[in-house]
């Protein structure tokens, strides 16, 4: 298997966790402390939101980010002529967030955001002396107080068969933020892009914690962690008439937190947004 599942509870997770992240951009732990209840909960009820009208009460606001992104103004991967398969829900605490559903994606981000920093405590630790002696504070350190840190909740629509030829539910790309957290989604279909430059699976057995290293990381580490290209295939046979749903969390510093000589957080994040499309 290209990347060996970790067992969060083990003594040495935290050294294997990372060498999975240095050497493969990603990082899958089993028997994590994320509320699998919370997740079914989640998966389910956004899932019948995203079939009724009520989510385009929420029509995304383009100076917050926040809200509800429709199929037409989905993301375009850089590099990419055609826009994902895909709908979504952007999450902040300081955001509008649905009275169709309970506050469970509220109570996950929360739970995530806290997960996620110890995760970054573990890079920290085990990031090599001279890289470490680069980093303008501790890793965790860069997300404390920040508001940037975003819960989205996707929904990949049932295939129909009159799609854009060419068009795939999340084209290959790299995220932008320090770190990623996936719960196992719905459906398979995630892939990672190895240094082989061959394609493999991601396991995603329900229960895992999928973890993958953002541009931000990389940026800050000077390629130590690397931010690893991936995709959402489209699904084959009666899986294509199945909805996906996925729940990543991307961990964002705080804006004027340095990453290396040539940005802060805040100014490579506004040159990505540009990139996909996202942001004028």
């Amino acid at each position: 298997m290209f990347i060996q599942p970790v067992d969060y509870r083990s003594p040495d997770a935290a050294q294997k966790f990372t060498e999975s992240l240095h050497n493969t951009g990603f990082g899958v732990l089993t028997n994590h402390p994320l509320s699998q209840t919370r997740l079914e909960t989640i998966y389910k009820e956004w899932y019948e939101f995203f079939l009724t009208e009520a989510k385009n009460n929420y029509q995304f606001d383009p100076s917050l980010m926040d809200g509800y992104f429709s199929p037409k103004i989905s993301e375009t991967a850089k590099g990419n002529t055609k826009r994902d398969l895909k709908e979504f829900y952007h999450i902040y605490p300081q955001g509008r967030y649905p009275t169709e559903v309970s506050d469970a994606a509220h109570q996950y981000y929360q739970e995530g955001s806290a997960l996620a920093a110890k995760l970054l405590a573990w890079v920290e630790e085990y990031t090599p002396a001279d890289i470490k002696a680069k980093y303008s504070m501790p890793l965790p350190d860069m997300i404390t107080g920040s508001d940037h840190t975003l819960l989205r909740v996707l929904h990949y629509p049932p295939l129909l068969g009159d799609e854009e030829p060419g068009s795939v539910r999340a084209a290959a790309h790299g995220d932008i933020n320090l770190l990623t957290l996936l719960p196992a989604a719905t459906q398979a279909g995630l892939q990672v892009l190895g240094k082989d430059e061959a394609w493999h699976d991601v396991p995603c057995d329900f229960g895992m914690l999928i973890v993958n290293i953002g541009d931000m990381l990389d940026e800050a580490s000077e390629g130590y962690y690397p931010s690893t290209i991936h995709r959402v295939l489209n699904p084959t046979g009666e899986d294509a008439k199945k909805s996906r749903i996925s729940l990543p969390l991307f961990l964002h510093p705080r804006p004027d937190v340095k990453l290396s000589e040539r940005h802060t957080a805040g100014t490579y994040l506004t040159e990505r947004l540009i990139e996909l499309g996202m942001k004028k």
